[in-house]
């Protein structure tokens, strides 16, 4: 089974994580929610010699699609994806928050708008699409079933304590946008995927790990 290999960048000032994804042996990848800081994740991809086949927001939030734009301009080939609910974040900076914060920001519109149960087929990955409305109202995750239901996400309802808890605890606040039961429905649908998460969540430190099977390596 190929190894798929998977590297963070956390971005300030929200320490929010950025996934630079790909198999062993090839020399493409995928970039989920590239985040305010593009130059480290720009620096990454130099370092490690790949290039993005594809772009993936989870949801709009500002911090999660600040580095949208540099990723696009840097490799235009590469398709930019988001849940069809979150389209208009991209470029309404009041409803991704950050013209709330004083600090408006855009991102290119998107090229793909997913949708519960397409696929993302890329750089040798097959993601499948799941929504999971409650931290905002079009959240997606992407399921990886190449580990039994590795899936990449950001924090809905849940927060689990290290990047291979398989069993997350309950966090407050629940929800930022939306009902708080849509979250917890959308939590408890989530927490029932098998296998290891790999939480786009805040405040983890920048480093790397690979998937083999179902085996996740630190």
């Amino acid at each position: 089974m190929d190894e798929l290999q998977i590297h963070v960048v956390e971005s300030l000032p929200f320490s929010e994580n950025t996934y630079v994804v790909f198999v062993e042996g090839r020399d493409d990848c995928l970039v989920i929610d590239p985040g305010m800081e593009p130059e480290s994740i720009l620096r990454l991809l130099e370092d490690l010699k790949k290039r993005p086949a594809a772009i993936l927001n989870t949801h709009g939030h500002g911090d999660h699609i600040a580095g949208n734009e540099a990723m696009k301009e840097a490799f235009p080939e590469a398709p930019l994806m988001i849940g069809i609910n979150e389209a208009h974040l991209l470029t309404d900076a009041n409803a991704n928050l950050t013209g709330l914060f004083g600090m408006p920001i855009i991102s290119p519109p998107a090229d793909r708008l997913l949708r519960e149960g397409e696929v993302v087929e890329a750089a040798g990955i097959r993601l499948e699409v799941l929504e999971i409305p409650g931290h905002s109202p079009g959240h997606i995750v992407y399921v990886w079933r190449g580990a039994p239901g590795a899936r990449f996400r950001r924090r809905c309802a849940f927060r689990a304590r290290n990047r291979q808890e398989r069993f997350p605890r309950l966090q407050w606040p629940i929800t930022i946008e939306g009902h708080p039961l849509e979250a917890v429905r959308a939590a408890a649908r989530y927490g029932r995927l098998p296998g290891p998460r790999i939480d786009n969540d805040h405040w983890r430190r920048t480093g790397s790990q690979s998937f083999v099977g179902d085996q996740v390596r630190g």
